[in-house]
């Protein structure tokens, strides 16, 4: 039996308002199943942000479809859309004046979830992303920034969408707290089954996290294959990757 994929991207294309017509986004494609982390790997200005704002319609496609569920998310109203796909992204983005349960309750209460279901639930997330329920009254200045990226993390899964997606997530972090999170968040993805789309200009978290890896260069997808595919290609640019890594 054949299981729809969570999140189809086809010919995908975003020009820049403007004078200019710049190009930003061409022709990119990709499925995304459940289960899997498909990685945007890239540098700066090469399109992954972009591509990921244009599937949760912060920026609207100059063209080409975006499928979640199978159904257009042009058809969908915006913040509909974007309530049922978790986002995280390398500033967090939490509201600095709410508690930790506040903020990672917030979708399931904007859905209209009764509140004996949001407190067990966020309760769950916390000890899910691995930190202790005890800073769920907490405010985000109280925390470090491993432990506000993991709030993000238990913010984006609050109620339980089918996709996620992370854009540099564990960027602006110190070294070791980047490891952890990385190993952290593997062991979560195993464990939940989501769908994901990660960005990242980090080849090793790529090759760590991603069960495909798509690379992209002046708004292109120029690979998609297997972490083990992207370490075999003789793709110049999959080559430069490689090589800053070594």
């Amino acid at each position: 039996m054949t299981t729809r994929p969570v999140l189809e991207v086809q010919g995908l294309n975003y020009v820049l308002p403007g004078p200019e017509n710049r190009v930003l986004v061409r022709d990119v494609s990709f499925t995304v199943g459940p289960g899997e982390t498909v990685v945007l790997l890239g540098r700066s200005g090469s399109g992954k942000t972009t591509t990921l704002k244009l599937i949760n319609r912060l920026l609207e496609p100059t063209a080409g479809t975006v499928l979640v569920a199978g159904r257009p998310a042009r058809d969908m109203d915006p913040t509909i859309l974007r309530r049922g796909i978790g986002y995280v992204i390398q500033e967090v983005g939490l509201f600095p004046h709410y508690t930790v349960a506040r903020n990672v309750g917030l979708v399931p209460d904007l859905l209209g979830w009764p509140a004996e279901r949001i407190g067990p639930r966020v309760e769950e997330l916390l000890r899910l992303v691995s930190l202790d329920p005890v800073h769920a009254d907490r405010r985000p200045h109280e925390l470090s920034g491993g432990q506000r990226q993991r709030v993000g993390v238990a913010r984006a899964l609050a109620a339980d969408p089918p996709l996620l997606l992370l854009d540099e997530p564990f960027g602006a972090l110190d070294p070791i707290t980047r490891s952890e999170l990385q190993r952290e968040f593997g062991a979560l993805q195993r464990r939940l089954g989501k769908a994901m789309v990660f960005v990242t200009h980090d080849v090793r978290e790529a090759l760590r996290l991603g069960t495909r890896i798509g690379l992209m260069r002046e708004g292109r997808l120029v690979f998609l294959g297997t972490p083990e595919e992207f370490q075999r290609s003789e793709d110049p640019e999959c080559r430069a990757f490689q090589e800053a890594a070594a």
